[in-house]
């Protein structure tokens, strides 16, 4: 199921094989994947894996295709062709963007970077290994080619849905490449996610909640190198009052769980830490910096304000106080996509959800959550944006 382009002939020739919303062939195809994802070995070597097979188990499947198909005012369809540019620096997205979407029903054609390796190496081979119907390989195409604009404006003619991920230069670099009259774009371009702690529910806390807890942020952040569009960056301790002895011990039980996952980070990354934060310092964002290990960085910003919104290196976290999570309306904007969080009770979130209006902010999750994919992200809901609607009255 693994091509190159070029291989297997004209990919944008119209294919005689027809799929429908919850084809039992994909499903099946789908199932047999997760259950290699599954697999104890694999698992264990990237644990990302084990989550990406949890979402492709045949229940979930059962309840996407249910809620996928299910409209009682309309009969729903396949959007058509799919074209997927997932990004190269998180190497599980094309998976759930690409499985939502066969699931609908969709013909794809995905892009993977030359770049990938590591996980997604595994899938491929997982999915070369999946006895499947041969329906599959015709309409369900993983392709490698350099960075050639007639390839990706021959596949942006062909699609009736372009899905773009990666930064915001990668999105409008894309987009030059016209697509035909009756297709659009979905893109996730640039974003950036925070981490809130509650100060008094730390404190509230027992010391086994407290090291549950930065476990799951450790996965958030460390996993992808702190890259992904939803892994944790600056940390706001939310409430008030001295917070040195919580940033204190949060700081050391980070430590001593990336020691214990074994988690390293190379040394010309831990450079480049240093210079980000020395610039963060330099410009008045930062009011104090510590170094305590290469793999942790900890960064004491000036203010709200002074966040940074771009990736400054893996373990990097700064840090700022505020009295409460409204304090943080002003400054979010629709670049921000997750805020993770610890402490804070189900009314205080709905509050902060509700001030925040739409204006940025499109997930609201526990550390530890912060990289599980939904099929609602970025504030789409992906097993409708796979699909197209005929009314019939």
């Amino acid at each position: 199921m693994i091509f190159r382009f070029g291989v297997e002939g004209d990919l944008t020739a119209p294919s005689a094989d027809r799929l429908t919303v919850g084809d039992p062939r994909v499903v099946d195809f789908l199932a047999a994947l997760a259950r290699k994802l599954l697999a104890p070995t694999v698992a264990r070597r990237f644990p990302e894996l084990g989550s990406l097979g949890y979402f492709l188990r045949p229940a979930e499947l059962r309840r996407s295709v249910e809620a996928m198909a299910t409209r009682p005012d309309a009969l729903v369809f396949p959007r058509g062709n799919v074209f997927h540019l997932p990004p190269a620096n998180v190497d599980t997205i094309f998976v759930y963007s690409w499985a939502i979407s066969a699931l609908a029903g969709n013909h794809n054609i995905v892009r993977i970077s030359s770049r990938s390796a590591g996980a997604a190496e595994v899938i491929l081979e997982a999915l070369n290994e999946v006895d499947a119907d041969p329906v599959i390989a015709r309409t369900q195409r993983m392709i490698t080619y350099g960075h050639d604009d007639t390839v990706t404006a021959a596949l942006s003619r062909w699609c009736d849905l372009r899905v773009i991920w990666g930064g915001d230069r990668a999105v409008d670099t894309i987009r030059k490449h016209p697509l035909k009259p009756s297709a659009r774009d979905l893109t996730f371009p640039d974003r950036t996610s925070w981490a809130v702690l509650s100060a008094p529910g730390w404190r509230a806390a027992d010391p086994d909640a407290r090291r549950a807890a930065v476990v799951g942020f450790a996965n958030d952040a460390y996993w992808f190198d702190q890259a992904a569009c939803s892994s944790p960056r600056t940390v706001f301790l939310i409430g008030g009052g001295d917070t040195t002895g919580i940033r204190a011990e949060f700081l050391e039980l980070l430590l001593d769980v990336v020691d214990r996952r074994g988690w390293t980070v190379d040394p010309a990354m831990a450079v480049e830490k240093r210079v980000n934060a020395y610039e963060l310092a330099a410009t008045g964002a930062a009011t104090a910096l510590d170094f305590p290990d290469n793999r942790l960085t900890a960064v004491t910003l000036a203010g709200v304000e002074a966040a940074p919104r771009r990736w400054i290196g893996a373990g990097a976290f700064p840090f700022a106080e505020v009295d409460s999570l409204s304090d943080l309306v002003p400054a979010m904007n629709r670049q921000d996509q997750t805020v993770s969080h610890f402490g804070f009770t189900p009314a205080e979130l709905r509050a902060f959800a509700t001030e925040l209006g739409g204006r940025g902010v499109d997930r609201i999750v526990p550390f530890g959550s912060a990289l599980t994919f939904g099929a609602i992200w970025d504030g789409y809901d992906l097993k409708r944006e796979f699909t197209r609607l005929t009314t019939l009255q």
